[in-house]
């Protein structure tokens, strides 16, 4: 039986809402992308799902080029039509999945920035002995120290902290749960806020960190307060909080090695993601080795046997 395109759009949209429990953001990228494809088959009279073909496929992705669509753009459109039409398989509404075999431009994946130890020591210096000063840097050291994504900060409640352990329980990317290790810094920070808190918030609010109306902080806030503390404290640099979770990450991957470790710390399901950190740690390593070994550089020495070339002849041969 034929099935409509919207018709299994909508179905695919409500079961990435209740059983794959996707952000709202996320769900938002998935529709827009879903509508705009939609749109696009109509009018080529593709109402079917069984009507579009690999061929159709690549038509809108070069429609989509044409329009000056970005290739990380045309990526993540291409990762949802695949989603899409292997949804569809699984459901028995397809024989054959359209997008395989289509490519999309190659995507140069940036190196996420971080910020080295001292940095991060001076941002944290930011003053403690107000109210708001007193949140934000508990705010900055739970990111910092657990590696927490904003959202996760903000979704953060009292009781979800284990002020004895120093551990919280954070909701991640798709409602998971996982434990994420604060540290003694973050806790003592939480402790000086906590008296604050208590006075700007009202008794049934839940949330650890509230705006100065003493309701649960936005993340758009964070992101300010955040971006203010770093000009305070002269950090040359933009301070936005995922920047403070590379930079766990980063630093956490430097001291142990165990790619799996911080795989788990920073809630990632697939370790593909966490491998982005492996090309900042190697970064840090060759330039160690180049401040360190005798051999790292090689440099050209006038008169002192052959010619003055002889560097780059060497450098020619280690090819």
């Amino acid at each position: 039986m034929a099935n409509s395109l919207r018709q299994c759009c909508d179905d695919f949209l409500q079961h990435l809402r209740v059983e794959r429990r996707y952000s709202p953001r996320t769900l938002d990228s998935y529709c827009r992308t879903l509508s705009q494809f939609c749109e696009w088959a109509e009018q080529h009279q593709l109402a079917q799902l069984d009507d579009v073909l690999n061929v159709h496929i690549e038509q809108w992705l070069a429609a989509q080029h044409r329009k000056g669509k970005k290739p990380r753009t045309l990526a993540q459109q291409m990762s949802t039509l695949r989603s899409l039409f292997l949804y569809g398989v699984k459901q028995q509404w397809l024989d054959v999945d359209p997008t395989q075999g289509v490519t999309t431009p190659k995507v140069n994946r940036p190196l996420p920035k971080n910020f080295d130890v001292d940095q991060v020591n001076q941002l944290l210096q930011a003053a403690s002995d107000d109210p708001l000063g007193a949140r934000d840097v508990a705010m900055m050291e739970v990111l910092y120290g657990g590696g927490l994504r904003v959202s996760e900060l903000t979704a953060l409640n009292i009781a979800d902290v284990d002020f004895d352990s120093g551990v919280a329980t954070v909701t991640g990317k798709g409602s998971k749960m996982r434990l994420a290790p604060l540290g003694q810094a973050a806790v003592r920070a939480i402790e000086r806020w906590l008296p604050f808190r208590n006075g700007l918030a009202p008794a049934d609010e839940p949330a650890l960190f509230v705006s100065k109306q003493g309701r649960r902080i936005s993340e758009r806030s964070v992101q300010g307060r955040l971006a203010k503390a770093g000009i305070e404290q002269g950090i040359n640099a933009k301070v936005h909080p995922h920047k403070l979770r590379h930079s766990f990450a980063t630093h956490m991957l430097e001291s142990s090695g165990d790619l799996r470790a911080v795989q788990e710390l920073l809630g990632h399901a697939n370790l593909s993601t966490t491998q982005v950190y492996t090309h900042l740690d190697f970064q840090h390593l060759a330039k160690v080795y180049d401040q360190a070994h005798p051999r790292a550089k090689r440099t050209k020495v006038k008169g002192q046997g052959g010619d003055d070339n002889s560097d780059s002849n060497e450098r020619q041969g280690d090819v």
